[in-house]
């Protein structure tokens, strides 16, 4: 089943947009339509709800690590072994 979707421009960005669909000899239409489906694509999958609950979660439990500047140092070692590999 196709669908109808208006969306309401100002006239420059709608200027521009058919410009960009003229340079790449599309409709704006179907310019338009490339655009939301590469945005989609590109586009977090997932609930952001459910990806902050598990953040929130997560910060119940505590692991041992290092002070932030033996993390560093670690860091740049690992960097340098990879540069001699």
């Amino acid at each position: 089943m196709v669908k109808r979707l208006q969306v309401v421009l100002d006239a420059r960005e709608l200027s521009e947009i058919q410009r960009f669909a003229r340079q790449q000899r599309l409709t704006t239409a179907e310019w338009v339509r490339q655009a939301l489906r590469a945005a989609r694509k590109v586009a977090p999958p997932g609930d952001a709800r459910k990806k902050l609950t598990a953040i929130k979660a997560a910060t119940h439990y505590s692991f041992p690590a290092p002070d932030i500047d033996q993390m560093l140092r670690e860091i740049q070692q690992g960097y340098r072994e990879d540069v001699n590999e």
